[in-house]
Order: structure tokens, then sequence, then C-alpha cells
């Protein structure tokens, strides 16, 4: 158990560069925009690049376990698929270092893609590596500990680069884009020191071999995915519609060919996953068990980080229409702070089971911590400029907040059901009212989706034993929910410009919150569903030892 601890607090410090980095990309957003003359949609190609890598990158581990017929990480072990996931990171970041200095844009997104494209072996390898560290009843929690250290990633991490580029940030500065491309690299060159530290560190700690990293079960069986053909079409179908978006009149000739090779290889990526799909479906060396828990898993994922990225992407839309206020930047920025930081809030809230404390003292830190680390919000929020008055009645939230984790008892189906409950009825209020309370409202889907992931991820890999990495993988597959759930939601905020009578009464960019309402519906579904298809195989999470022998 000490040195499961110990594997816990290295493994850790890769979810904080993951959260810093995504969070931080917002910051260089307008630098690309303004330097390459883009508009804002094409500008948002940083991100499509950096959330479709996690889909690619976990393919391509999938396509490699197909054509050996060995679980890629069950082989090399998943201490070393986080090593390997580092080293491409930090030849991302000084491709980057290279991009900005050749001033290329395609160039840049390609960097972005290969940083990202090693955060998706990390994060394959690194989800089920804290769950399996310690008693499995409570791998949530260690998940919840580590989405903590990414939310403190995704709360400084905008502030220290802002910081590094522009120098002292302002409030509602959000379009100052004159930083200089020096400052960039060298940021960079800063990322990928942090990278190889982090990979030194794994290199050198002593982290247990898991029992799950046994190859010999499945050298001749592959963990049979139907839906992941269905995922493929669809980040097929995303690439290529990034790709002609960012076409434009008079664009140079070397981009748009740049643009179409990329497009050529994915496409050969996915015919090479067809055919060895149908080649191994013909020799039947498909597992004849099904886990359908890892079916709606995949789907559960999918929805719940696009619904994750759609609350927060859209809000500064809605908080500039006149029923929410008719805000500036200004003023925008303190909820949308706010919204990052509920996650923060959320998952340090639900780690707390993972330190032996006495049932009281774990009761008093839970009612407790929330606080605090709204605390800290306020004042890091106060220090940057920003007023705070208006924003000390969303206590009220985080009350319900703590009522919510002391009546699930920290059990993961109930705990999802509980807060998928939560976020349906939050969702539902900001769209019958408006003002400061729906604005409350909208934000405190922050608090109930914040711990979401640990719950999904452990309730979809449960039972799979020597098919974890492979369903780990699928899994992070489905971050490509971050590329098409907000895009959907935008678009139909974007109805307003047409029909600026909105809908029953509403804006659309109003009504655009139907979104996340639907997305918390599928996950209260996916909670209930997933206990009835556990415990038809004998997993009981609601039993003393829920899962005994069967992770």
């Amino acid at each position: 158990m000490q040195n499961n601890t110990r594997s816990l607090v290295t493994l850790v410090s890769v979810f904080f560069f993951w959260g810093f980095l995504a969070a931080s990309n917002g910051i260089f957003i307008p630098f690309c925009k303004t330097h390459f003359q883009l508009n804002q949609f094409q500008s948002q190609l940083v991100d499509t690049s950096f959330y479709g890598a996690y889909f690619i990158g976990s393919l391509i581990i999938y396509m490699i376990s197909l054509s050996t017929g060995k679980d890629v990480l069950n082989k090399i072990g998943y201490k070393n698929g986080i090593i390997y996931g580092l080293l491409i990171s930090i030849a991302g970041a000084l491709l980057m270092v290279l991009a900005i200095h050749v001033e290329s844009f395609p160039f840049i997104l390609s960097a972005f893609f290969v940083i990202a494209l090693g955060f998706s072996f990390q994060q394959t390898a690194a989800n089920p590596f804290a769950i399996s560290l310690g008693d499995p009843a409570k791998g949530s929690h260690r998940l919840s500990l580590a989405g903590g250290i990414n939310s403190l990633g995704t709360t400084i991490g905008p502030l220290i680069v802002s910081m590094a580029l522009f120098g002292k940030v302002v409030a509602g500065d959000s379009d100052k884009t004159n930083a200089s491309i020096g400052s960039i690299s060298n940021l960079y060159l800063l990322l990928c020191g942090a990278f190889a530290a982090a990979a030194i560190l794994f290199s050198f700690a002593k982290m247990p071999r898991l029992t799950i990293e046994n190859d010999t079960a499945n050298k001749t069986k592959i963990l049979k995915t139907p839906l992941i053909i269905i995922m493929s079409v669809l980040g097929l179908m995303t690439f290529f519609i990034g790709n002609l978006a960012i076409k434009k009149e008079g664009e140079d000739q070397r981009q748009f060919l740049f643009l179409m090779v990329s497009a050529l290889l994915l496409l050969g990526m996915l015919l090479f996953f067809f055919y060895k799909y149908a080649d191994l479906k013909k020799q039947n060396r498909f597992e004849i068990k099904s886990f359908p828990q890892l079916h709606w898993g995949m789907l559960a994922i999918f929805v719940y980080v696009g619904m994750e990225v759609a609350i927060q992407s859209n809000m500064g839309a809605l908080l500039k229409t006149a029923d929410f206020g008719s805000l500036n930047e200004s003023r925008i920025s303190r909820f949308i702070s706010l919204y990052w930081g509920s996650l923060m809030i959320g998952r340090l809230t639900g780690a707390i089971t993972v330190f032996n404390l006495r049932k009281t003292g774990r009761n008093i830190l839970t009612i407790v911590l929330p606080f605090l680390v709204f605390v800290i919000i306020l004042f890091v929020n106060k220090l940057s400029g920003n007023e705070i008055n208006d924003l000390l009645i969303y206590a009220l939230c985080i009350c319900v907040l703590i009522a919510g984790f002391f009546f699930s008892r920290e059990k993961p189906i109930l705990t999802l059901l509980t807060f998928g409950i939560l976020g349906i009825t939050s969702m539902t209020i900001g769209l019958v009212s408006s003002g400061l309370i729906a604005t409350y409202a909208f934000l405190s889907g922050g608090l109930f989706c914040s711990i979401m992931w640990p719950c999904i991820f452990t309730l979809s890999i449960t039972g799979l034993k020597q098919y974890t990495s492979q369903a780990s993988g699928f899994l992070i597959m489905m971050i490509l929910g971050g590329a098409l759930i907000p895009p959907l939601q935008g678009h139909i905020c974007d109805l307003d410009k047409n029909s600026p009578g909105g809908i029953l009464g509403l804006s659309f960019t109003h009504f655009s919150y139907v979104v996340p309402t639907i997305c918390f519906a599928y996950l209260t579904f996916y909670a209930w569903k997933s206990g009835i298809l556990l415990k038809a195989q004998g997993i009981d999470f609601d039993a003393a030892d829920p899962m005994q022998n069967q992770h």
C-alpha cells in the first residue's frame, strides 16, 4: 500500500500536464488568429487538432494490437506506456518550436497534434493504472484525485501561459495578441523540459507491475467492439470537415496540399482498420464474450466530454445576450473561471476517500474542502482584478454538491445516478429562468459533471481483466465528443442571427442548453443501465466488496 501511494503521487503528475496545456490552448488561439489572419472558426482548429489526436492515438494502439494479435500496453507495461507517451509529447513540443519559427499554421496544427498524440498514449495507460493501484472499489476516487490535479492545471495554466506570453494579466483582455515569437518558443522549450523531467521521474520510480499486464491470455483474441467502427467514421467526417473549413480564398497551396495529404493518411489508417477487422472476424479471433458495459460506457465518455466542454464554450455567447445582462469580456471571465473551478471543487472532494481517514474526519473534510477550494477560486479572481461579490451566492450550489456526496455514499453507480439527476435539474432550472439564477444553474453543471469521468471509466472497464488496456483505448477515443458536441450547441446559438425571435420564448443561444440537458439525461440512464449489466456478470457495486476478484 505504501508503494502504491508513492506510485499514485507519481502518476497524477501527468494529469496536471493534460489540464495545463488543454486549457492554455485558448491563450494561444488569439495569437494564431491575428498572426495568420484566420477567422474564428479556423482558429478553433487548434482545439480540433488537439482533441482529434486523442481519437487517432487510441486508434493507432488498437490497430497495432489488431495486426500483432497482442495487446500493446499489456506487453510493454502501463508504466512504459506513459513514458513513451511523454517522449512523443517531447517531440511535439520541439516541433512546435520549429513550427513557430517557420511561421506555418499547418505546421503548428501538426505540432499540437503530436503533443496530444502523446497525451492519448499517456491517458490510455494512466487511467486504468490509477484504478488498479489499490482497492478496485475505490478506483473512481483515485481517478477523482487525479482529476483534481488535472483541474488545477486547467485553473492555473492559462494564467501562467498568459503571463509568459503577454506579461501582466489584465482582466477581460482576452483579445490581447501581441506576444513575441521568442516568448512562445521559450514557453514550449520549458514544456519540453517538463515532459522530459516527468519521463525521467517515471523511469526511476518503482511502480508495481499490474496483474492486468498479462499478455498470455489474449495473444490470439481481440476485444470485439463494433461501436468503434461507427466512431471511426465520425472521426473521419470530423477531420474532413475541419480540413475543408480552413481552406479559404487566397490560401497558400502548400497548406492545402498538407491538409489533403493528412486526410489521405487518415483514410489509409481507417481502411487498414476495416481490413484487419474483417480478417480477424473470418479467423474467429474475436473474444466471444461481450462486454456491453464498455459499449454503453464509450458513448457515455463521448457525451460527457462533449457536455463538459460545451457548457463553458457557449457560456460567453450566452452572457452577452440581453436576458443575461449583455456582459462584456471583462465581466464574463470570472464566470468562466468559476466553471473550471467548479470541476476542481467536485473532483478534489470526490478524492477524499483515497486517504485513510476515519469516518468523522472524512465527513468534516467533505464539508470543509469544497468551500476552501471555493475561497481559493475567489482569491485568484480577486488577484486578476475580477469582481467577486456576486459570486458568493454560488455557495448554495456547493451545498447541493455536498449533499449529493453524502447521499451517494461513495458508490460509483449511485454517485453517477445522483449527479446525473442533479445535472438535469440544474440545466432545466437554467432553461426556465434567466439572469443570475440561470447563470449559476448552468455553471453548477461543472460541479455535477466533475465527478462523472472516474465513475464512467471505472464502470466501463470493470470485469474486463486482460482486456482492460484495449477498453481504456476505446474510452480515450471517445474524447472525440469534445470536438463534436460543442459545435452542435454552437450551431444552435448561431440560429439567432436568422431568427432573432428565438424559440419557446427563449433566444436560440439560451435554448441551446437543451444539449447538455440531454447529455445529463443519457449519463443518468447509463448509471442505471451499467448497474444492471454488471449485476448480470456477478459484480455488485452495492456490496461491501463490490468487485471482489472481477477486476
